[in-house]
């Protein structure tokens, strides 16, 4: 069943982001997934939630190809360069059947 990881990021600093970004499209397509959903322009609809400066989502076959994604270690040394800079709140849901 498809899954998808979707996340919310607050960015503390940039100096990051040039080296995260050149390579995380390769990452998650390695692993067989898609980004739907890229930085945006969040807004907020409903809620009193802290707006995120950035949102994603990314689409995989399954929750198996997502989990091996985040913890693969390519994807974990870029989460180390990524925390640098930034928190991120990141969640694992599956598509409705």
């Amino acid at each position: 069943m498809t899954a998808f990881v979707i996340g919310q990021m607050q960015i503390h600093s940039r100096g990051w982001m040039d080296a995260y970004f050149a390579v995380i499209p390769d990452v998650v397509e390695k692993h067989s997934g898609q980004f739907l959903v890229r930085g945006g322009d969040p807004e907020v609809l409903e809620g009193t939630a802290e707006l995120p400066d950035a949102a994603f989502v990314i689409q995989f076959p399954d929750r198996t190809h997502a989990k091996g994604f985040w913890n693969s270690d390519a994807f974990q040394k870029l989460a180390q360069l990524r925390r640098t800079g930034s928190t991120l709140n990141a969640i694992l849901v599956d598509k409705l059947a």
